[in-house]
């Protein structure tokens, strides 16, 4: 018998949760768990319709499994989400860093992506009804 998977979630190691409260939030996702780390937030889940995000700091992770520590720190990570309205994403996170403008793709999405203040970059894309 295979494995049954039920979800799938992001957790998105960062410098500091707090940079990255605002981005999330305009999109949409509200925190629904905190956790403290010393005199900051060490961890977040984010969470919005069908969907849900975790931030966890570099400091957290290193106390929480040391062996993943410098893993914590390699790289930033790439999110793609769909959307109902791309105009709304863009009108909630105006003035943000973008990691590139507005364009519809071959298959036939409009996307638009982002940087987010963790460093990891966000595309949001907004397919055609119907498919």
């Amino acid at each position: 018998m295979k494995p049954s998977l039920r979800k799938i979630t992001a957790v998105l190691p960062v410098a500091a949760i707090e940079p990255s409260l605002p981005f999330w939030e305009a999109v949409g996702l509200t925190r629904t768990v905190e956790v403290p780390h010393g005199d900051a937030l060490g961890f977040v889940i984010l969470a919005g319709r069908d969907l849900e995000v975790m931030l966890q700091t570099h400091a957290s992770i290193a106390e929480d499994m040391p062996s993943l520590a410098e893993a914590s720190r390699q790289g930033p990570t790439f999110l793609f989400i769909e959307v109902d309205n791309i105009d709304a994403i863009e009108r909630a996170l105006a003035g943000r860093e973008q990691a590139f403008a507005r364009r519809t793709t071959f298959y036939g999405a409009t996307e638009v992506g982002y940087r987010e203040p963790g460093g990891h970059y966000v595309t949001f894309a907004q397919f055609p009804p119907g498919e």
